[in-house]
């Protein structure tokens, strides 16, 4: 038997993976709301439901202003939040169904791992192979005020029945940004506090064009978090800037200040410094037969990165080699647009930056200049496809095919092949055409 720890997408990849191969596997999961992990519950389908409600509202707002539309439909937020639970739950039957399918028994439970032990209910299990894929919980800031009500965390904000009024979400990468769209376009003051700068792993066009479709929100840079105030309530925020102290009004604080391993039931493997499991290119902890995937071991916090994991570790214990190291991992956050990126964008090469084009869902943002941008980089001497960044409303798509471009070795001039469907909001192909054709005319000058 493999048991598998954690129901998320690394864990439950794997399992299915182990089982479609014969295996016989158990997946434990703790979960009372089913399988899928924090990506379904709390994630990527929370801000997918969200952000489609948000870009709805925004697109009606244009098309109000636009005198196109008279009267603009008003938000019900609870029936909102409820609707949004009930499809999840429906999602969380369906991947159940899918898994059991596949051949994997599902238990629901805590779960301990002693080393290559694994208790589940009082019983001890020495299974063949073990997989911990039990993810992460949100970081806590260990200020004073912090455990005040109306403190939330992106596990527990979703839940709440009433939308907030005046909302400070403290933190400046993806997860602030794409609240901070979503709940100023469903009726709430926004503020954002950023430690040091918004989204500053992304490529500075990208940047760029967030704070752009960010500005119904108060976005502080550089701003140090002292205290959340309150007495019975959250009330406000007290920050340090370069221009002193000040308070923010709030009745609902975001803490997104990034994650930590959930290893609360896991012992015998060895941690890194920041407490996350450690292990190697075959996802092996360094104990004999126990791997770990997924967000627990802190690689990465992207969903597809966890089932690249869960993958690998079921390939190794099936026998197999891990795959080849990827160049780069596509990522993107949804905003008005989706802003999406590969690769190293701002680090050298031959780069062009344009207006991404008017296509579907873009048209009527023609008056506010708001189409997006598209901007592509290649090596002049070798070819080679550096990275893309793209806002648009499919951007995402498009980030994921270039990733494979790059993780490939395509170089850039089977560009000049590329034809693209039109209409189109999309602008890397013409981007990439244009590279092609100008390296080949520098090659041969």
């Amino acid at each position: 038997m493999i048991v598998v720890v954690g129901g998320g997408p690394a864990g439950r990849y794997a399992a299915m993976r182990l089982a479609g191969a014969g295996k016989d596997v158990l997946l434990a999961d703790r979960r009372s709301d089913g399988l899928g992990g924090q990506c379904l519950h709390q994630g990527c389908m929370v801000i997918c439901a969200l952000n489609d409600v948000a870009r709805t509202m925004e697109h009606l707002d244009v098309l109000h202003r636009s005198g196109v539309i008279t009267g603009v439909p008003g938000l019900d937020y609870p029936t909102l939040i409820a609707k949004m639970r009930e499809i999840i739950s429906t999602i969380a039957g369906v991947i159940a169904e899918e898994t059991r399918t596949a051949g994997v028994t599902i238990v629901s439970g805590e779960a301990r791992v002693e080393g290559r032990t694994v208790i589940i209910s009082g019983e001890r299990l020495e299974p063949e192979a073990v997989i911990i894929a039990t993810g992460t919980h949100p970081r806590r800031l260990n200020i004073p005020g912090e455990e005040l009500p109306g403190v939330e965390t992106s596990q527990s904000l979703f839940t709440l029945p009433t939308l907030p009024r005046r909302l400070v979400i403290i933190g400046g990468g993806v997860i602030a940004a794409e609240v901070a769209y979503i709940f100023s376009l469903l009726g709430s003051q926004v503020t954002i506090l950023a430690r040091t700068t918004l989204l500053k792993e992304f490529p500075d066009i990208l940047v760029k064009e967030a704070k752009r479709e960010l500005r119904r929100v108060n976005i502080n840079e550089q701003a140090a978090v002292i205290r959340i105030m309150g007495e019975d309530h959250v009330s406000g925020v007290e920050i340090r800037t370069s221009e002193g102290n000040s308070v923010i009004g709030a009745d609902t604080v975001l803490i997104a200040s990034g994650t930590e391993a959930e290893v609360s039931a896991i012992s015998g493997v060895s941690l890194t410094h920041g407490g996350f499991i450690r292990v190697n290119e075959r996802m092996e902890t360094g104990v004999p037969g126990v791997y770990a995937v997924g967000d627990v071991t802190g690689t990465s916090s992207l969903t597809p990165v966890a089932r690249w994991q869960g993958r690998t570790a079921a390939d190794i214990i099936l026998g197999g080699e891990p795959p080849a190291p990827l160049k780069t991992v596509p990522q993107a956050i949804k905003l008005r647009n989706d802003l999406a990126f590969c690769g190293h964008h701002d680090q050298g090469g031959l780069k062009v930056t344009i207006p991404s084009p008017a296509g579907p869902g873009s048209f009527w943002a023609i008056p506010d200049r708001a189409t997006g941008k598209a901007s592509m980089t290649a090596d002049p001497d070798s070819g080679e496809i550096l990275g893309m960044a793209e806002a648009s409303p499919y951007a995402s798509v498009i980030a994921a095919y270039h990733a494979l471009l790059i993780n490939a070795g395509v170089s850039i001039d089977q560009m000049e092949r590329f034809i693209e469907v039109h209409p189109s909001a999309d602008g890397t192909g013409w981007i990439g055409r244009y590279l092609a054709e100008t390296i080949a005319e520098r090659k041969e000058s």
